[in-house]
């Protein structure tokens, strides 16, 4: 049941992004933001948390997720050192994916050829 719910959760939240694509002019990375700053915000208050334990991988995956990981990870750094955890926390809490995302361009960017598009 769990693998059922994360599927569906995860799907949702895609669908809803590949309907803003559709139906919107708003650009793939103006909505990845979006998703972002959704997470940060539903984080921030505290609502994402209870949400993403009950939806498992469906919500944490996502960049909601990465959100809710950056608003949790300042959250428990303010507390720990003061106005510097606001600084300092995002960028503990969210270190490995972005790591893991860097690390991932670099090897699609050594893989693949570009091609330009101003043609």
């Amino acid at each position: 049941m769990e693998y059922l719910k994360a599927f569906l959760v995860g799907g949702a939240i895609c669908a809803v992004g590949q309907i803003l694509i559709d139906r919107t002019k708003l650009t793939p990375a103006r909505i990845l933001v979006g998703y972002v700053v959704i997470g940060v915000l539903l984080g921030g208050v505290g609502v994402y948390a209870p949400f993403a334990e009950w939806a498992g991988a469906g919500a944490t995956v996502p960049l909601t997720g990465f959100g809710n990981v950056l608003a949790e990870g300042t959250k428990k750094a303010i507390e720990e050192r003061g106005l510097i955890g606001a600084i300092t926390g995002p960028l503990v809490a969210g270190a490995a994916g972005i790591g893991a995302a860097i690390v991932a361009g670099i090897i699609t960017a050594f893989i693949t050829k570009p091609n330009d598009k101003s043609a």
